[in-house]
C-alpha cells in the first residue's frame, strides 16, 4: 500500500543563523515573517499566502518563510517586539520591509517583486539597483513614538520633462504639487542620459515613436522631484465614521459633486492629482515602491542622509555702524552656527529702502536719526543656507530690541553687539521662507551667463565640474548636449571669428559633443569667469589653482569650459543657443517685499 503523499510547507522555518545564511541563497523573492518564539508566526497572513502561491504559480520564483527572531543574529533588532514584521529577500537582499499585518500592502508589494523577477528572466526589463532596508531598532530611531520608516514610505519620483523647464512651467507645477499638500524631499536639474529615459520609461519602450521620445528626453534639462504624501492623510471613504455636525465638502474641481457628511475625500496620488490639473503632459511620475528606490539610488545617493535635513536660504543683513567695527567677528560667528554664505556684497541703502525696512519704528522719537545711520554707509548683504538656516538665524540675532535683548537674550547677536545710540538690533533676517526669496532676488537681482563644457572632457570630469558650478550657488537653468556645427560655433563664439586661430577652435569644439548651459546667480557673469580661472591650463593652476581651468584644462584651446565675457554677450550667445529662453525679470521695488 503506497504511503500518503507528504504536502510540501507552505513556509519554511528559520530558526537559526545557519539557516538564515542559507535561505539567502534563494533565486527570486522569499517573502519571510519575523516572529518572537512567544508568539509565534502570524497566522492570519498564511490565507494570504496559501492565495498568492496557488495563483502567481511560481514555485521557482516565489518562497516563503517565518524566521525566529529570537536565536537569529541578523534579526536581533526585531526581539521583543509583538508587531509582526515581514522582510522581502530578492536574491538575497533584504529590499523592503513592512510593519504589521497589512494584507493588500503585502499582497501588492509580492505581486509587484514577482512580477519584476518574471520581467528580468525574460530579458524585458534591467534587475533595478535595489535599496537594502538595514535592520535597526524602531524605538531606538524615534523613541518608541511613531513607526519606523520603511521602503513601504509613500514616495514617488517624478520628471518635469524638457519642454516644461525651457518654457518655466516646471515652477508652475511645483507650486501646483505643493499647494494640494504633497512634500518634495528633495529635487534636481538634470540632463537625463540616454541610458535612464529608457530605464524610467520602460513600460512604453515598445511604442513606435519611442526612440524619438527618448532623442526629446535627452535634449534638455529636466527637473527630477522626490515627492512623498505629507503629514496630514485624508482617510478613505468608509474608513471615517460619520459626523452630523461635519459640513457638507464640496471637490474642488467638480462643484457639483457632494461628499457626504462625516466622509472625507481620499487623497489622489500624484499621478491622479497631474491628471486633474490637465498638466501630466508635462510631468511622468514613477510610484512601484522597487522602481522608486532605484530611482533614489540613481538621481539622489546620498537622499537618505539630507532628506532629513531641511535646507533653507535667507537674506541677512549687518547694517553700517555693525559691518564697519564687528564685521569680522559676526562673520567668525556665522561660520561657527554652521551657516554656509552663498553669497554677499556691499550696499548703500536710499532713504526710501531704509524707509520700508525701518517701517515698524517711524512712530518713534528716534526714527530720524535711525534713517541717517541707516544711509550713512555700506551695509553687508548675505545670502545664508543651513539646515532649519530660517529659525536659527532668528534665534542667535535675538528680538529687535536692544532693550529687550539684554534683558532676556544676553547672549543674543543683538545683546553681544549693540551700538550706541542705536535702540534697535544692528542685523537684520528674513521673516519667512517667501520673504527670504523675495528679498534675496531685490537684493541679489540674478543674472544669467553662457557656460561651455568642451568635447575633451570625460563623463567623469563634467560630473565633477557640475558640483562645482552648484557648491558655487549657481543655478543651471537651462542646459543641452549639443554636437556643434561651424554655425553654432559662430553663435557662441562671435567676437573672435576673424581671429587666427578661430578655425583651430571651431575644429576643436566639433570633434565632439559640448554641454551648453545657462547659468544663473546674481552676478554670474563675473563669477563663472572668476570659477573658471584664467584662459592659460598653466597660469590658472598658478593664479588659481582652484579653479576649473586649472584643474581640468590641457591647453589653450582645450581649457575645459568658456564663459562669456559681458552681460551682453552673454544674453546674445543665449538667445541665439536656447532660441525660448526667458530670463528672469524680478520686481525691482522694495517697498513691495514684505520685511
Amino acid at each position: 500500500m503506497a504511503g500518503k503523499k507528504r504536502e510540501v510547507p507552505l513556509q519554511a522555518v528559520v530558526n537559526t543563523q545557519s539557516l538564515w545564511d542559507e535561505m539567502l541563497q534563494n533565486k527570486g523573492l522569499t517573502v519571510i515573517d519575523v516572529y518572537q518564539a512567544w508568539c509565534g508566526p502570524c497566522k492570519a497572513m498564511q490565507t494570504l499566502f496559501r492565495k498568492l502561491k496557488n495563483e502567481l504559480n511560481e514555485d521557482e520564483l516565489l518562497h516563503f518563510a517565518v524566521a525566529e527572531a529570537d536565536n537569529i543574529v541578523t534579526l536581533q533588532p526585531f526581539r521583543d517586539k509583538c508587531e509582526p514584521v515581514f522582510l522581502f529577500s530578492v536574491n538575497g537582499k533584504i529590499v523592503a520591509k513592512i510593519h504589521g499585518a497589512n494584507a493588500p500592502l503585502v499582497n501588492q508589494k509580492i505581486i509587484n517583486l514577482v512580477e519584476e523577477e518574471k520581467k528580468i528572466a525574460a530579458g524585458e526589463m534591467v534587475r533595478p539597483q535595489y535599496h537594502e532596508i538595514l535592520f535597526v531598532d524602531p524605538d531606538e530611531d524615534n523613541g518608541g513614538d511613531a513607526p519606523s520608516e520603511s521602503v513601504d514610505q509613500l514616495y514617488c519620483i517624478a520628471i518635469i520633462k524638457p519642454d516644461a523647464v525651457i518654457s518655466r512651467i516646471s515652477q508652475e507645477i511645483k507650486q501646483k504639487i505643493i499647494k494640494a499638500g504633497f512634500v518634495i524631499e528633495m529635487e534636481d536639474k538634470r540632463l537625463l542620459t540616454e541610458q535612464q529615459v529608457r530605464d524610467f520609461y520602460h513600460r512604453i519602450a515598445d511604442q513606435p515613436d519611442f526612440e524619438e521620445f527618448v532623442l526629446f528626453m535627452t535634449s534638455g534639462l529636466s527637473h527630477i522631484l522626490v515627492v512623498s504624501q505629507g503629514n496630514e492623510e485624508q482617510p478613505t471613504l468608509g474608513e471615517t465614521r460619520p459626523n452630523p455636525e461635519t459640513e457638507d465638502e464640496i471637490h474642488e474641481d467638480h462643484p457639483d459633486v457632494v461628499i457626504p457628511p462625516g466622509m472625507k475625500k481620499k487623497r489622489d496620488s500624484l499621478q491622479e492629482y497631474l491628471e486633474r490639473q490637465h498638466i501630466s503632459q508635462f510631468c511622468d511620475v514613477e510610484e512601484t515602491v522597487t522602481n522608486v528606490n532605484h530611482f533614489i539610488d540613481v538621481f539622489f545617493p546620498d537622499f537618505k542622509n539630507m532628506k532629513n535635513l531641511k535646507l533653507e536660504k535667507i537674506l541677512a543683513l549687518l547694517w553700517p555702524a555693525i559691518f564697519q567695527e564687528k564685521k569680522e567677528d559676526v562673520l567668525k560667528i556665522i561660520e561657527d552656527e554652521g551657516f554656509k554664505i552663498l553669497m554677499q556684497r556691499q550696499i548703500v541703502l536710499s532713504k526710501e529702502e531704509a524707509h520700508t525696512l525701518c517701517k515698524e519704528y517711524e512712530n518713534e522719537d528716534y526714527f530720524g536719526k535711525l534713517i541717517e545711520k541707516m544711509t550713512s554707509g555700506p551695509s553687508l548683504a548675505l545670502v545664508l543656507v543651513r539646515d532649519h538656516g530660517l529659525q536659527h538665524w532668528k534665534e542667535l540675532i535675538g528680538p529687535s530690541s536692544v532693550q529687550k535683548a539684554k534683558e532676556s537674550v544676553p547672549e543674543s547677536l543683538c545683546a553681544r553687539f549693540a551700538m550706541e545710540g542705536l535702540p534697535i538690533n544692528q542685523l537684520y533676517g528674513s521673516d519667512s521662507l517667501e520673504a527670504a526669496e523675495r528679498e534675496i532676488q531685490y537684493f541679489f537681482p540674478p543674472q544669467s551667463t553662457l557656460a561651455l563644457l568642451k568635447p575633451h572632457l570625460t563623463q567623469e570630469q563634467r560630473e565633477e565640474i557640475l558640483k562645482l558650478i552648484r557648491e558655487a550657488g549657481f543655478e543651471i537653468t537651462q542646459m543641452k548636449e549639443m554636437l556643434l556645427n561651424e554655425e553654432e560655433v559662430e553663435k557662441i563664439y562671435s567676437k573672435i571669428k576673424g581671429k587666427d586661430f578661430y578655425q583651430d577652435v571651431v575644429e576643436m569644439l566639433t570633434e565632439g559633443p559640448s554641454l551648453v548651459m545657462v547659468l544663473t546667480r546674481w552676478n554670474a557673469v563675473s563669477d563663472w569667469r572668476r570659477l573658471m580661472g584664467p584662459v592659460e591650463p598653466e597660469e590658472a593652476k598658478l593664479l588659481s589653482p582652484d579653479s576649473i581651468r586649472a584643474r581640468f584644462g590641457r591647453s589653450v584651446l582645450k581649457n575645459a569650459v568658456h564663459g562669456s565675457s559681458n552681460t551682453y554677450e552673454a544674453m546674445e550667445s543665449i538667445n541665439r543657443i536656447f532660441e525660448d529662453f526667458v530670463p528672469e525679470n524680478p520686481e525691482r521695488n522694495l517697498s513691495t517685499v514684505p520685511l
